[in-house]
């Protein structure tokens, strides 16, 4: 057990949430040998059904790269058992995906990615993990408080008045976290928090797989701070699509069937619309608009009591939009373990914060970094973040007209892959330099598997 290394001794975990980030995190734990009890408050479904718990449950979901290869270190084997399911292994470079500057190259092998639905990931996930030894689920199970336990322990309270001592609490519980008044009630804190809403707000519906002729591999149309409508269309498993339309402020996707469609007939191309002609509806629309990025600087709070350590959204919210929480969750659970492995001394969780603080700011830079570009926004970027919005703008446009490595250095980046440096290459800012002196030429065309252009509106 890592408790038994040369740090403190630690046996007794407690995990409040059974979300991804929360059995990523008992898997972190288990694996490091020590017993873990997930309070969830949700009674658990037998199979991959959404929950109330997760109210982004519908909406689609893939794994970026970085996320995979966590998950082949923390759970070895998953990505099969996934494949094995249904999920679809997509190439990032065979998406039809429409920026602002224009169509990425297309064709170009980038990345490998899964899609599937969110509940099948879960369920999957959550089945694996309740495998491991030392380790109990236990669900409709309502954490109300956190108190001090005796010496360096925690006693964990639920609503039905039980309580579960630990060494460590692990608090999984997502953008409704209690961890800051818990905090309060021991006198400590604040943490400062940092928030970006950008008043966006999906609609998601679930289709039979397209019909009538070849279907893309998948469909991305963003939205831009001129035309802030956007839309998704992707497959995942059961021969099944999940269509997304996003928007924000009064842009904003509606839930009604007809209202739906209607919004995606009226985006900039009509790439998303002509997938859903060819589709059959099998579900009502799901809406969802808990979207702000929101961080918490936990990392900041001194003194820190020991034993005590949020993850995921509890931790670091992003506006979903951009598929960065289950990879940053997942990568947050090889720290954890890492660290166990090497044995919780005094003052690892303060470090596991700041490590905690560095994974998170590539991706939150990424996501609040758009999401101030909209005229929704509630914030202003910095100097900083206007600049160098600024450049990637000027490395999209490079790629919207044919330059593939300014393509892969963005994918790179946003995959969390490569340091933001990579797209500082000399070699892509001699073609920024000369695009602006001589033109960037052609754009490229529409992907050809979307066929011929519809008139957007019609």
């Amino acid at each position: 057990m890592a408790g038994r290394d040369r740090g403190r001794r630690t046996g007794r975990v407690v995990v409040i949430g059974s979300s991804l980030a929360g059995m990523f995190a008992a898997a972190a734990c288990a694996r490091a040998g020590l017993t873990v009890t997930v309070l969830e408050r949700d009674v658990l479904p037998p199979a991959p059904w959404a929950r109330p718990g997760v109210p982004q449950g519908r909406q689609p979901h893939v794994l970026l790269q970085r996320g995979l290869l966590a998950l082949e270190e923390l759970l070895p084997g998953l990505g099969d058992e996934l494949r094995r399911a249904g999920a679809v292994e997509l190439d990032t470079g065979d998406l039809a995906w429409l920026g602002e500057a224009g169509w990425s190259p297309y064709g170009s092998p980038q990345f490998r990615i899964l899609s599937l639905t969110r509940p099948l990931l879960e369920h999957l996930v959550r089945e694996r993990v309740r495998l491991l030894p030392g380790l109990d689920v236990r669900d409709g199970c309502r954490v109300t408080s956190l108190r001090r336990g005796r010496g360096s322990g925690w006693q964990v309270l639920t609503a039905d008045g039980a309580s579960c001592g630990a060494d460590l609490v692990v608090d999984a519980s997502g953008r409704g976290s209690r961890l800051p008044v818990w905090l309060a009630a021991l006198g400590v804190g604040p943490a400062p928090v940092s928030e970006v809403d950008a008043r966006t707000g999906y609609a998601t519906r679930e289709y039979a797989a397209p019909t009538g002729g070849p279907a893309p591999t998948g469909v991305v149309v963003l939205q831009t701070p001129g035309l802030p409508a956007g839309g998704v269309a992707l497959p995942v498993e059961g021969d099944r699509w999940l269509v997304l339309a996003v928007g924000s402020g009064e842009h904003r996707p509606p839930r009604d069937r007809e209202g739906f469609e209607s919004f995606l007939r009226g985006l900039r191309d009509q790439a998303v619309s002509d997938v859903v002609s060819r589709a059959r509806p099998l579900t009502d629309v799901a809406v969802h608009r808990q979207t702000a990025s929101r961080r918490h600087h936990y990392e900041r709070v001194r003194p820190w009591p020991p034993g005590l350590l949020p993850v995921g959204d509890a931790f670091c919210a992003f506006n979903p939009v951009y598929g960065q929480g289950i990879t940053v969750a997942a990568c947050e659970a090889l720290l954890l373990h890492r660290a166990l492995a090497r044995g919780l001394r005094p003052g690892t969780e303060r470090r596991l914060l700041r490590s905690f603080a560095r994974l998170t700011s590539l991706p939150w830079g990424i996501a609040t970094s758009e999401d101030l570009r909209l005229p929704t926004s509630d914030g202003t970027p910095s100097a900083a973040q206007a600049l160098a919005g600024w450049w990637s703008q000027e490395l999209a446009r490079l790629s919207a007209h044919g330059d593939v490595r300014a393509q892969w250095a963005m994918t790179r980046v946003y995959h969390l892959m490569a340091s933001p440096r990579v797209l500082l290459d000399p070699v892509l800012a001699l073609a920024v330099v000369r695009a602006r002196v001589l033109g960037t030429g052609p754009p490229n065309p529409r992907p050809p598997v979307l066929g011929p252009a519809a008139v957007a509106g019609s």
